[in-house]
C-alpha cells in the first residue's frame, strides 16, 4: 500500500485572545480536558491516601495534600496552556507518591516538605537555564514519538485484557467506540463513558446506591514550616529529582513534540511547574510536573482535528483539576466506586488515536525505524532499572542504537541524511511535519 503524503499543520504559539477562545471552544477539547483529568486522578488519589496514611497524616493535612496538588496542577496548567496557544497538561508526579509510601513515614512531615522544596528549587534551576532544553532538543523526533508509543501502547492492550472479566461492560465499550468512530468521531469518546457507564450499572458493576453514599466535606489548606534533612534529601530528594525528570518531564516533552508542538520551548514548561511546587508544597502538595500518558489525551486529534485549537483541552483540564482539589473526599469515594475495567477500558479507547499517529510518526523514515522500534518495545515492556521506569530506558536504548548505527554506516562509507544525533533535532516531531488528524485516523 502507498503511504499517503502527510498534510502539514502549522502551530502556533502566541497567546489567544478572549474572541480566540470564544471561536476555538468546542465540546470535543472540553471532555478532553475531563477525560484527562478523570483518567489522571483515578490511578492516583488512592495511592495519595495511602502516602498519607504512610506518614500518618491528619484528616486536614490529607485534604490538604490533595487540594494544593490540583491548585497546583491547574493553574500551571491553565497558564502554560493559555501563554503557548498549546495543551500544556501538568500532573503530580506519580513516582513521588510512590517514594513518599515506601519512605516517607521514616521522616518527620515537615522534612518531607522541606525536602520537596528543595527539589522543586532544583527542578526550576534546571528549567530556566535551558539545561534541560539542551537536552531535550537534541532528541530526535522519531524517537520521542516512539516513547510516546510505547507509554500508551500497554494502556491499549489493558483495554482489551479487561475483556474476559467484564465482557459486557468492556463489549459494549469497544462496540460504542466503533460504532462512534464510524457516525460520529468527535463523540466517540463520549459515547464511551456514557455507554460504560450504563453496562455497569446494567451488571450490577456500578449502583446508584455506592454512589449515593459517597460523601465529604470542603477542604481547606493547611500550612507546615518545612525543615531540612540530609538523610531525607538522600532518600527522598535525589530519587524524586531523578525520577521527575526522567518519567514525567522526558515523556511529557516527547508527547508534546511528537503531537506537533515542538515549538513550545522546554525551559518555561519545568521552570514554572518547579516554581508551582515550590509555592504548592508548604500545604502539602508534592512535585508538579507536566504529565506523561494523560498529556496525550489533550494533545492528540481526538481532542480536535485542528492542533491550533487543542489548547482548549489543556485550558478545561487546568479547570477541572481546581474542581476536582475542591471536591475532596467525594472524589475519592466516586473513583473507589468505579469498576476497574471501565476505567481501563476508557482510557486505553482514548488513546488509540494518539497511539497510531505516534507509531506512524515513528515509523515515517526508514533511517529511525530500527531505533524507534527498539525505543517502543523497551519502553513498552514497563522495566524499571534503579528505579527508573521503562520511558527513560527506551529513549536511552533508542539514541544508543541510533548512534551506533549511524557510527556503522558512516564506517561503511554509506552517505547519511543531515542532521544527526549530534546535532539539535528540529525534523519529524515539527509541526510542519506533524500528519494530520485525518492521516491518523486512516
Amino acid at each position: 500500500m502507498t503511504p499517503r503524503p502527510v498534510t502539514p499543520q502549522t502551530v502556533t504559539v502566541t497567546p489567544p485572545t478572549w474572541a480566540d477562545l470564544r471561536r476555538d471552544v468546542s465540546f470535543q477539547a472540553v471532555f478532553a480536558g475531563f477525560l484527562t483529568v478523570f483518567v489522571g486522578l483515578a490511578g492516583t488519589v488512592t495511592l495519595l491516601f495511602q502516602a498519607a496514611q504512610a506518614m500518618r497524616l491528619s484528616q486536614g493535612q490529607t485534604a490538604s495534600w490533595l487540594l494544593a496538588s490540583c491548585i497546583s496542577v491547574g493553574v500551571s496548567g491553565l497558564l502554560l496552556s493559555w501563554r503557548f496557544r498549546a495543551p500544556v497538561v501538568t500532573a503530580y508526579a506519580l513516582p513521588g507518591i510512590v517514594l513518599l509510601i515506601q519512605s516517607g513515614g521514616q521522616f518527620a512531615y515537615a522534612e518531607v516538605i522541606g525536602t520537596l522544596m528543595v527539589v522543586a528549587l532544583a527542578l526550576s534551576v534546571l528549567g530556566y537555564s535551558g539545561l534541560f532544553q539542551r537536552l531535550s532538543s537534541r532528541i530526535p523526533g522519531p524517537l520521542a514519538a516512539a516513547v510516546l508509543a510505547g507509554i500508551l501502547v500497554p494502556f491499549g492492550l489493558r483495554s482489551f485484557a479487561a475483556l474476559p472479566a467484564s465482557p459486557v461492560v468492556v463489549g459494549s465499550m469497544v462496540a460504542a467506540y466503533l460504532l462512534g468512530r464510524a457516525l460520529f468521531t468527535r463523540y466517540a469518546v463520549p459515547a464511551v463513558l456514557a455507554v460504560g457507564l450504563l453496562a455497569s450499572l446494567l451488571t450490577g458493576g456500578l449502583s446508584l446506591a455506592a454512589l449515593a453514599q459517597v460523601g465529604g466535606g470542603w477542604p481547606h489548606l493547611v500550612f507546615t514550616a518545612p525543615a531540612l534533612s540530609g538523610r531525607a534529601l538522600l532518600v527522598i530528594g535525589v530519587p524524586t529529582l531523578v525520577l521527575c525528570l526522567a518519567t514525567q518531564h522526558l515523556p511529557g516533552l516527547a508527547v508534546m513534540r511528537a503531537s506537533g508542538y515542538a515549538r513550545v520551548p522546554a525551559s518555561p514548561l519545568v521552570g514554572f511547574t518547579a516554581l508551582a511546587s515550590v509555592l504548592s508544597a508548604p500545604f502539602g502538595a508534592h512535585t508538579t510536573t507536566l504529565a506523561a500518558i494523560t498529556a496525550a489525551l489533550c494533545a492528540g486529534p481526538e481532542a480536535h482535528p485542528d492542533a491550533n485549537r487543542r489548547y482548549v483541552a489543556g485550558l478545561s483540564s487546568g479547570v477541572f483539576y481546581l474542581l476536582a482539589g475542591l471536591s475532596g473526599g467525594v472524589l475519592a469515594g466516586v473513583f473507589a466506586v468505579l469498576p476497574v475495567a471501565l476505567i481501563q477500558a476508557l482510557a486505553g479507547l482514548a488513546l488509540i488515536a494518539t497511539i497510531l499517529s505516534s507509531l506512524t510518526l515513528a515509523m515515517q523514515e526508514p533511517r529511525w525505524r530500527e531505533a524507534a522500534v527498539l525505543t517502543v518495545l523497551v519502553t513498552a515492556s514497563g522495566v524499571s532499572i534503579l528505579g527508573i521506569g521503562s520511558a527513560f530506558w527506551g529513549l536511552l536504548v533508542g539514541v544508543l542504537s541510533a548512534w551506533l548505527l549511524e557510527a556503522g554506516a558512516r564506517r561503511r562509507g554509506e552517505k547519511r541524511p543531515e542532521g544527526t544525533l549530534l546535532k539539535p533535532s528540529t525534523e519529524p516531531a515539527s509541526s510542519e511535519t506533524q500528519p494530520s488528524a485525518q492521516e491518523a485516523a486512516r
